[in-house]
């Protein structure tokens, strides 16, 4: 199973689209991921046109329209392994610790809010992963999305991709 992964598009205030690259991933991703910020409600509409499965929820960005449709956190199991899906998970220090004790049972968090991708895993094994964003670098040198495979209950194939 193929995942996508994304957060913190901020369209269309940070960019007018999403890259063609990431949508180029769309038919190939059995599920996408968008860990909130979307700000507007074309790129959730687009999204659900586009993907076989989408899971995703709304961020402190997102008005009321997204969070009409959206849920805060959203949990899915896939492939044998639980996911959750969360905008924001607080400062990087302490965050696994965090996120394993706000998240008992998960074995992926994916979350969003830093636009800084982010890959550990947390005393327990709880794997977070931070997509970074593809549309709204901020102070990192590259825009960014990930994806992953997942193949008889494990998480493989984890891969951060840079965009110009």
């Amino acid at each position: 199973m193929r995942l996508l992964l994304m957060s913190d598009t901020h369209l269309p205030k940070r960019a007018k689209r999403l890259p063609d690259r990431l949508l180029a991933e769309l038919p190939h991703a059995d599920v996408v991921f968008h860990a909130g910020d979307w700000v507007d409600t074309a790129t959730l509409d687009l999204l659900e046109s586009q993907s076989r499965r989408l899971i995703g929820v709304y961020g402190n960005n997102d008005g009321d329209g997204l969070r009409a449709r959206l849920p805060e956190v959203a949990y899915a199991e896939l492939g044998g392994l639980r996911f959750g899906v969360v905008h924001e998970t607080g400062p990087a220090r302490g965050r696994e610790a965090r996120c394993a004790e706000r998240f008992p049972g998960l074995d992926v968090l994916v979350f969003g809010h830093s636009h800084i991708p982010w890959d550990t895993t947390a005393p327990g094994g709880l794997r977070l992963l931070n997509p970074g964003s593809p549309t709204d670098r901020r102070r990192q040198p590259h825009a960014t999305y990930m994806t992953a495979s997942v193949a008889d209950g494990a998480l493989t194939d984890v891969t951060t991709h840079t965009l110009p």
